[in-house]
């Protein structure tokens, strides 16, 4: 088994593998930009090492500081968690070549399901259905053109390098191809520095469903069922449920084999998930994301399987734990986003020091974080703070449950999402289980007269919170339990073996 982990990543996913890996008696390695000096990640490693300024770009996503943090500690593992190097198959390759153990599949399949022309491509010869398109990326606006034309529209037009809804424009008339085309690729070069665009046909209001995987170097590979995740803003996720509540057995069998097949394709280790879009009874190869998703904890709920373990059992050279029978479904799992945004205000982003934190509790509830009283919550970073999971032993109880957690979660300081899903629990179609990628476009009452309080009292109260906070803060700083100042870090790394030239400034 693997003894000692780097974790390279931060807030509440950082938590939940430094978790998983103690429970497992793995020693533990965090790393930190100066905005995350005192973290919960940070306290909670055995092992803490600063990386630079707040900006992921000088930090998080410098691949050599991460493994200059590697070697000083002696870890054995790299676990990249999810966003930022998770999907880079060049850091995969950089930590396989400097001798450490990457915790996810191999480059080349990051390469390869990265790049979602090759994903149709391979997907289309394995037999798993994808939406019909181009499977090659467009030369010009006039091939876009063509191409919607022969594809029929309405069609989107899509990065071929990315995901997230960046490099994406829909296109319902010929006449609009050029500029979106121009638009979806200059999006895309900003955001992932390749320009290159495909077509796919526009599928009106499907649903997003996706299938947990798993494989392991021994040729096995498995499904864990799927998670719903058709509420989403902007092609961002909001709220996870396992299992759908559209499936039949049937239909849960093929996707399931479906996935299965995907994973084959591309010889795949470690956790995964492929993403499908289900529309007028049909379902469709959207992605397959090469890492640990988000919306874990749901599978988790409904299966009683830890997947970080299993991640580094698989890293570890294991066979899965378990064969495709032996895996059950129990119940019923949602999962809500809570993130630092206003969603009455047409979610802008949210700053703010974290005041008092009521976390839920009880049977069934779940808090999956990354704050703590007193974290700064800015700009730099994904403005998740956690994840608020119920689990029930069916979709009516689940929602009820997870209503009365909402109300009892209070995140004293920012603004946070809690309210607009609170209301969506209790909303009718969300109950009926009427779901679409369109659901929020389509139910903007939910929106109707703010959400967020008017009391001038409360808000009094809440600034008097923050400015408590910040005083707090400034007059007893906390270091972080085995972690260095940045200069004498620097030191470590320009003395010591092997490490090379640094420079963190």
């Amino acid at each position: 088994m693997i003894e000692s982990v780097l974790v390279a990543n931060r807030g509440e996913i950082a938590l939940r593998v430094i978790r998983g890996a103690k429970e497992m008696g793995i020693r533990t390695i965090a790393v930190f930009s100066e905005a995350d000096r005192t973290s919960p990640h940070v306290l909670h490693a055995d092992e803490a090492y600063p990386i630079g300024p707040a900006r992921a770009s000088e930090s998080y996503l410098v691949q050599e500081r991460l493994l200059d943090v590697a070697r000083l500690s002696g870890a054995e593992a790299v676990h990249p968690g999810y966003g930022f190097l998770a999907e880079r198959g060049d850091f995969a390759e950089a930590v396989a070549q400097a001798g450490l153990i990457f915790v996810g599949p191999s480059a080349g399949t990051i390469r390869a399901m990265g790049d979602k022309t090759e994903a149709r491509r391979r997907m289309a010869a394995a037999g798993v259905p994808v939406v019909p398109g181009t499977d090659a990326p467009l030369a010009s606006a006039g091939e876009a053109r063509r191409a919607a034309e022969a594809v029929g529209l309405p069609v989107v037009l899509k990065a071929a390098a990315g995901g997230g809804g960046k490099g994406m424009r829909v296109v319902r008339r010929v006449k609009e191809a050029r500029g979106a085309f121009e638009a979806a690729a200059r999006e895309a070069k900003a955001a992932f520095g390749d320009d290159s665009v495909y077509v796919e046909r526009f599928l009106e209001r499907p649903r997003h469903i996706e299938i947990q995987i798993f494989g392991d170097e021994h040729g096995s590979a498995v499904h864990l069922f799927e998670r719903e995740c058709s509420i989403q803003r902007r092609h961002q996720k909001l709220i996870e449920e396992a299992p759908s509540p559209l499936l039949e057995p049937e239909e849960r069998r093929r996707m399931g084999k479906a996935a299965v097949s995907a994973a084959r394709a591309v010889d795949y280790t470690g956790a995964g998930t492929v993403e499908f879009l289900y529309a007028a009874g049909e379902f469709f190869f959207l992605e397959m994301n090469t890492r640990l998703q988000v919306e874990h904890p749901v599978t988790e709920m409904v299966t009683g399987l830890d997947l970080v373990e299993w991640q580094f059992r698989v890293a570890a050279g294991e066979p899965l734990p378990l064969r495709q029978d032996g895996i059950r479904m129990r119940g019923h799992a949602i999962e809500c986003r809570i993130t630092s945004e206003s969603p009455f205000d047409g979610f802008l982003p949210a700053t703010g020091t974290v005041g008092e934190m009521v976390i839920p509790g009880g049977p069934g509830v779940r808090w999956d974080g990354g704050i703590a009283g007193g974290s700064e919550i800015g700009l730099h970073y994904d403005p998740l703070l956690g994840k608020l999971i119920a689990w029930a032993p069916d979709r009516a109880r689940a929602i009820r449950r997870m209503e009365r957690a909402l109300a009892e979660l209070r995140i004293g300081g920012v603004a946070t999402s809690a309210p607009l899903l609170q209301r969506i629990m209790g909303e009718r179609d969300f109950r009926a289980g009427r779901l679409s990628t369109a659901y929020l476009a389509e139910h903007q009452a939910l929106f109707d007269a703010g959400g967020g309080p008017g009391d001038d009292e409360v808000l009094a109260v809440a600034a008097a919170l923050l400015e408590h906070e910040r005083r707090r803060s400034r007059a007893a700083p906390r270091i972080a339990r085995g972690s260095m100042p940045l200069s004498a870090w620097q030191r470590a790394l320009a003395g010591g073996p092997g490490t090379g030239d640094v420079d963190l400034q």
